[in-house]
């Protein structure tokens, strides 16, 4: 699932239903990094660890898709869009490529990704969050240039073949997956040679007194979005709560270089409170 691309959240599933072009690819495993992920206890009633996760995250996406993307602009005071933008131009989007935005959401990622002139596909687990990203295509309101089209299915099984797409990203979703790394794996196997692999998510910053500012924020102020206009605190304190067991950015890097990817970096931004994961797929024969 968030910032799904344009989503935050995102909610596992092993198979899309009834979409006849399902097609399973072979999930890698990828060595986790040793002591990059936080061990604490359970706090919040939208966060279960393993597959169990699907049903509180569903009772969730219920609860936020209508004002998602006002809270969104408030909780980051209106920064995911440079976020957003950011990542778009590193993706650096060529004529007659296609790309795939993951955990999309109400599609922002997507339609940025049209309006460089490339065909978008966005997939997403929630239909509440692809119905208002499909009201703003109908509207028109996305200024995209090229087609873009949305559908219903799980990130951790991509409904595509092998190599389909020249851009692959996925914005505030990999954190929410069951399996992190079989996410990875399936944008990996998605892409063509030469692709590109991108990940907008919240971060871990190394500065140790910069963390505890920023985890304090996301303890004390966000949830209080969550309360305001969805009624209920935990539907953003469930943000904290997943990063907490998340391996972020450093982590991702890492299993980025496990799978092969070239040309690995990260982007990080106000200090480590938000990242971009980037990598390359390896061209055949190099």
């Amino acid at each position: 699932m968030t910032p799904q691309r344009g989503g935050i959240f995102f909610i596992p599933r092993s198979n899309p239903p009834g979409n006849p072009h399902f097609v399973a690819g072979p999930h890698p495993v990828i060595a986790s990094a040793p002591g990059i992920c936080q061990n604490s206890p359970v706090t919040n009633k939208f966060y279960a660890p393993g597959q169990s996760r699907a049903a509180r995250v569903n009772d969730l996406f219920a609860a936020i898709a209508p004002r998602y993307d006002l809270i969104n602009d408030l909780q980051s005071f209106g920064l995911h869009r440079h976020w957003k933008r950011r990542l778009v131009r590193l993706a650096a989007p060529r004529t007659g490529e296609r790309a795939l935005d993951l955990c999309s959401g109400t599609g922002d990622l997507a339609f940025a990704l049209a309006r460089k002139g490339i065909a978008a596909v966005g997939l997403d687990f929630s239909e509440p969050m692809l119905a208002v990203a499909r009201k703003r295509l109908q509207s028109s309101s996305s200024g995209s240039t090229r087609p873009v089209s949305f559908l219903r299915g799980d990130a951790s099984r991509i409904p595509f073949a092998d190599a389909s797409f020249d851009i692959v990203t996925i914005g505030y979703g990999l954190r929410n997956l069951a399996d992190w790394q079989m996410g990875l794996g399936e944008m990996n196997r998605v892409a063509r040679p030469g692709g590109r692999l991108l990940a907008l998510e919240f971060g871990k910053p190394d500065n140790p007194l910069w963390r505890k500012i920023y985890f304090a924020y996301l303890r004390l102020c966000v949830p209080l979005f969550g309360r305001l206009f969805c009624g209920d605190a935990d539907t953003h304190g469930y943000i904290l709560e997943s990063l907490s067991h998340y391996t972020a950015q450093n982590g991702v890097a890492t299993a980025m270089r496990e799978l092969g990817l070239r040309n690995v970096r990260i982007l990080n931004f106000l200090g480590g409170v938000m990242s971009i994961n980037y990598g390359e797929k390896p061209r055949t024969g190099t």
